[in-house]
């Protein structure tokens, strides 16, 4: 019996272009990441360096780009937050069946940009009984460490935990550890479509 579902946030609440970095770097005549400048993320996103260091490693590769245009790529990938999302979770929350948590590899650039542009961010926030940000507790996924961490801190059974995430290294991972997941395709399922998806779950 499912007891916790674990949520990522990006394409499974909200939107995201992953490719668009990319595309918005490749316009400041940037065209792949080194091996270094993707370790650099990495330490970025379990809060290992500050936004200032983040840019300033970008810098050390790339000396033309501006603090401003390796922030607005960063964030192009950021699309929108629908709103009906937010009230399957409310619901979720109000009803108070399940423990809900939020398991997400992100940055603080990232989360500045939602706090500004996602008008619903706090409540969305105040509807998980534990909400995890891999800057702020120094560990991200895959890593098997970051799921002991969260199955620990919560005093969790893995067999009483759904896991959702829209990566499959991150689900994979999870289940290696016997954890349920759902590995979510972004574009063909919607997380609202949970207990018709994993009805066998629940």
């Amino acid at each position: 019996m499912i007891r916790t579902i674990i949520f990522d946030f990006g394409d499974v609440f909200i939107n995201l272009d992953k490719p668009a970095t990319l595309r918005e770097l490749e316009r400041w005549d940037v065209k792949d990441f080194s091996e270094r400048l993707v370790e650099i993320n990495q330490e970025y996103e379990k809060g290992l360096i500050s936004s200032k260091e983040f840019i300033s490693s970008f810098q050390e590769h790339y000396s033309h780009l501006k603090d401003s245009d390796i922030t607005a790529s960063w964030n192009a990938m950021l699309l929108d937050f629908p709103e009906y999302r937010l009230d399957f979770l409310k619901r979720l929350s109000e009803e108070n069946e399940y423990k809900l948590i939020l398991l997400s590899n992100t940055n603080d650039i990232h989360i500045d940009w939602v706090k500004e542009n996602i008008p619903h961010f706090e409540e969305f926030r105040n509807c998980f009984d534990a909400f995890y940000l891999s800057q702020q507790i120094n560990l991200r996924k895959p890593d098997a460490s970051i799921f002991e961490f969260v199955l620990k801190e919560n005093q969790l059974e893995p067999q009483e935990v759904l896991f959702i995430d829209d990566t499959k290294e991150n689900t994979d991972a999870a289940a290696a550890m016997g954890i349920h997941i759902w590995n979510i395709d972004p574009t063909t399922e919607d997380v609202v479509d949970l207990f018709k998806v994993k009805k066998e779950l629940f």
